[in-house]
């Protein structure tokens, strides 16, 4: 039995949109639809019944297709949405970059805007003071912190909100697609961030359509599509083999893709190579036995050959 904390779990949580209902309509819509009887409300169920749970410590990769419920689910699990059905718990604060523009003034600096960043996600003006520094540094935005934030590229806006968001210690981040801004050398010092917030602790969801960021950074993997729970599980490397051939497999052929079958397959072939692996492993063990006895054997004739030798050389020496 685990010792770690449960930091976060999901418990059958389904998200359901209502299309066409009198919030999404308008009222003026809505009331010509109800005389003209074209009143229809549809059910759009974006996530269905996921399941998971995540310890201190851990980084939870969330994998799928656009459109698969990642982003929705991720709103839930702050608190921005309330599931539908199912229940979210929750231990610690959360840290959450979901929609990287959001939460900035274009027409304030990008220093006023850092603490505006902070006090939405609840930091005290003492705590950003002292946190600044690093916060713009670590963004490597120093020469821009007096200019309008609407100066700013999209890559140098993802870099503030990123530094803002994990260089406050959070004990729950998630992070939406954030690692994949910016050029290399940022991308490379982001994901170096990540593993340090992991080591010290920190519970991590990161989504991400880059599978070699899940294989690299987590330890822990969702795969959803179209709203449905395919797997969770902490075999990272086999989940994100069976969603890559699953991405490469023809659409037609996508609706009879079973994750199952092919997890079985590749745990097969897994189980195969690990006794052709065992089998040279025994054949190796078996040269090398034949080989000592071989060297045994002729050491032991050297032996008698030698002995035979000296009663030659004794008995040719009694004989004078």
């Amino acid at each position: 039995m685990s010792d770690q904390k449960v930091m976060l779990s999901c418990k059958d949580v389904s998200i359901r949109y209502m299309v066409g209902d009198f919030k999404a309509i308008g009222l003026k819509e809505w009331v010509v639809r109800r005389l003209t009887g074209r009143y229809h409300v549809k059910e759009f169920w974006a996530d269905k019944d996921v399941v998971f749970s995540i310890n201190e410590g851990d980084m939870l990769g969330i994998i799928g297709a656009n459109g698969a419920g990642k982003s929705t689910l991720l709103k839930t699990v702050t608190g921005i949405m309330e599931p539908t059905k199912g229940r979210i718990v929750r231990r610690g604060k959360v840290s959450a970059l979901l929609e990287l523009a959001s939460g900035f003034d274009g027409d304030l600096t990008v220093k006023e805007n850092a603490y505006l960043r902070g006090a939405m996600l609840g930091y005290t003006r003492k705590f950003m003071d002292e946190t600044y520094e690093r916060i713009i540094d670590f963004a490597e935005l120093k020469a821009f912190e007096d200019r309008p934030f609407k100066q700013l590229s999209s890559g140098m806006k993802s870099r503030l909100a990123f530094s803002i968001a994990s260089l406050v210690k959070p004990e729950i981040l998630i992070l939406d697609e954030v690692l994949s801004v910016g050029d290399g050398a940022f991308k490379a010092k982001s994901e170096a961030k990540m593993r340090e917030i992991i080591k010290g602790g920190a519970t991590t969801i990161l989504v991400s359509h880059s599978i070699g960021q899940i294989r690299a950074l987590c330890n822990k993997v969702l795969w959803l599509d179209k709203g449905e729970q395919i797997a969770f599980s902490d075999d990272v490397q086999g989940v994100c083999d069976t969603y890559e051939e699953f991405l490469r497999s023809p659409a037609g052929t996508k609706a009879r893709f079973d994750p199952e079958e092919i997890a079985a397959k590749r745990a097969a072939a897994k189980a195969e190579a690990e006794r052709q692996a065992e089998e040279r492993r025994r054949q190796e063990e078996e040269r090398r036995r034949k080989a000592a006895e071989a060297a045994a054997e002729l050491a032991r004739l050297r032996a008698d050959s030698a002995k035979l030798a000296e009663v030659r050389r004794i008995l040719k020496g009694g004989g004078k």
